[in-house]
């Protein structure tokens, strides 16, 4: 094989592999076994063995590498990375509504409507895209300056290291993991004689900082993205969640709805609510944001948290406790 015949396979079985990934892990959508998938991967790998100048960082073979970290590096956000303040019931999300109301003149209050996705139990990241290629990953920290663990999310298949389109691109989202998978690594644990881990969110985030990104791949990581800082003339926060898709991002939106107005948004939760167990994840309500970024953007933030947006939270679980005997000393 020449240099050129090689190069060109290469390029073939990266596209292949990409389309193959992006099907399985963001549309759950199987277009071929996964063996048929693994057999593309090897031949890419030795292809790349015999061809190094042809390895890039988006190739699917730079997934797992290199060696264990030493320690994770600071990274300072573009912007800062904010978390939401909770409201527990209607009265709570009407006393939301009113006081941003204020903050607002009469026809702002008129247009303002919101959009609602799922609130996910686990960790928040950063990634950031240069020319389309997945540059930096990184934990929200406390919310300016956060750890780079790029090498960790790199493992995770959900996240592309290739865009669909060759720009700069800032997005935000969460890593979460699967209550399949976090009870099957939860049988393993037992098997080992090993403690529990006590819920996915744990799990999630302990995985993502390993030092050692091969001990990050064996978890089987998920992640979703939420949140575009980069600007591509986005009007709403729902237009947000589409470009994220078109640019090859796994989003929630097929779980995600636009509501008109908090009567609206009361219909979504009790919903919601019933379904939560039927999610492949753990969420604990959800997320409302004013739809509009122009209102979104003015209404400012207080604290850590921004006023456009609000974690709307399920009930906590109940569960019930028999007693099957009382012992008296």
């Amino acid at each position: 094989m020449t240099k050129k015949e090689a190069k060109q396979r290469i390029e073939k079985l990266k596209k292949l592999i990409n389309r193959y990934r992006y099907s399985r892990h963001v549309l759950d959508k199987e277009l071929v076994p996964i063996d048929v998938e693994d057999s593309l991967k090897k031949e890419l790998f030795d292809l790349e063995q015999k061809f190094p100048q042809f390895i890039t960082s988006d190739s699917p073979t730079q997934r797992v590498g290199g060696r264990p970290l030493e320690k994770f590096v600071k990274v300072r956000h573009p912007q800062p990375m904010l978390s939401f303040n909770d409201a527990f019931s209607q009265k709570d999300m009407e006393d939301w509504l009113e006081r941003i109301s204020r903050l607002l003149t009469t026809e702002e209050v008129k247009e303002i409507d919101f959009y609602c996705e799922p609130k996910l139990d686990g960790l928040a990241i950063e990634l950031i895209y240069e020319n389309g290629i997945f540059k930096t990953g990184s934990t929200r920290g406390d919310g300016i300056i956060g750890e780079d663990v790029t090498q960790n999310l790199k493992t995770i298949e959900a996240i592309p290291l290739r865009l669909t389109k060759p720009v700069e691109v800032v997005a935000r989202g969460e890593v979460i993991i699967t209550k399949k998978e976090f009870e099957k690594i939860n049988k393993e644990q037992i098997k080992k004689g090993l403690p529990l881990f006590a819920n996915p969110r744990n799990l999630a985030a302990g995985s993502v900082r390993q030092l050692d990104p091969k001990v990050t791949s064996q978890r089987h990581l998920d992640s979703t993205c939420y949140e575009l800082i980069s600007d591509f003339g986005q009007k709403t926060h729902q237009e947000k969640h589409k470009i994220l898709k078109d640019l090859g991002f796994k989003t929630n939106n097929k779980y995600s709805k636009y509501c008109r107005n908090l009567n609206e948004v009361f219909d979504f939760h009790q919903v919601t609510q019933k379904l939560r167990e039927k999610f492949p994840y753990e969420i604990d309500g959800l997320v409302v944001t004013v739809n509009p970024n122009k209102i979104f953007e003015k209404l400012g933030v207080v604290g850590k948290a921004p006023r456009g947006a609000i974690a709307y939270k399920f009930p906590l679980k109940q569960a019930t406790t028999i007693v099957e005997d009382i012992r008296v000393q």
